[in-house]
């Protein structure tokens, strides 16, 4: 995972929310390559009604992808059991916002010797983001910070992405930072302009949410895009990378 600790790479990591099927992952990968994908295997819902995540049949399955597909697996932990279960498949562990001020469970990352993306709580503030990191040994070296939205009186998008985050991480620490446009907005149609706004701000990468049939996704449906639309966008930031010193990685 050292792409996403380069201040020279902007990665993109893209998949969907949740791993649904074998189908869905061959999709993904039908014409194309991707360095890291993401695929949620547990899922923190706001509702017990809604879709879990496949848990311990989707450790089974990502396992025999990554033998097919040679990829990285970008996924969350939601506890310490789903640690454990997870630690045999996963590349990079997701921390998701629920759990940014779940300590107990950082420090129990802290002893794996994978990086983590610590995604920021909706109602955090910088410094209690940077020193949820300071949890994680090593952080400076394995920590890469994500900005995901932040709650707002603002009523016509899902969060409020905060972009001023970006640059003052970037100009006031040594941390990564990727940016999620599709949790910081929740509609689709905004992801493609909200990813170039992070790369022109000095952001490393990007988390975007993307699907072969968007509308039947299992989860935020809304917000994820299409594979031939996460294709243009890959070629629009394969355009404009070198205009911001960076490289696209995906």
């Amino acid at each position: 995972m050292k792409d996403l600790m380069s201040k020279e790479k902007f990665t993109l990591i893209s998949g969907p929310c949740s791993l649904e099927s074998k189908n869905q992952i061959d999709k993904q990968f039908e014409n194309n390559s991707w360095k890291y994908l993401r695929a949620g295997i547990y899922k923190l819902r706001s509702s017990p009604h809604t879709f879990q995540g496949l848990r311990e049949e989707g450790i089974e399955l990502i396992s025999s992808l990554k033998k097919e597909y040679n990829f990285n697996l970008v996924t969350e932990v939601v506890s310490e059991a789903s640690l454990e279960a997870l630690l045999p498949v996963i590349d990079c562990i997701q921390i998701g916002t629920r759990n940014m001020y779940n300590y107990e469970l950082l420090k129990l990352i802290s002893k794996t010797d994978k990086h983590v993306i610590l995604k920021r709580a909706f109602s955090a503030t910088i410094f209690e983001w940077i020193e949820a990191a300071k949890y994680i040994k090593d952080y400076e070296d394995r920590v890469i910070l994500c900005e995901r939205g932040i709650r707002s009186f603002e009523a016509s998008m899902r969060n409020t992405l905060d972009l001023n985050a970006v640059a003052f991480i970037k100009k006031n620490t040594g941390f990564s930072i990727i940016v999620d446009p599709s949790h910081a907005s929740g509609n689709r149609y905004l992801v493609p302009d909200l990813a170039k706004a992070s790369l022109a701000v000095g952001a490393d990468g990007l988390l975007i949410e993307s699907h072969h049939n968007p509308d039947e996704s299992f989860s935020d449906a809304k917000q994820a895009i299409s594979i031939n639309d996460l294709e243009n966008l890959k070629d629009e930031l394969n355009t404009l990378s070198p205009y911001f010193n960076k490289e696209l990685v995906y």
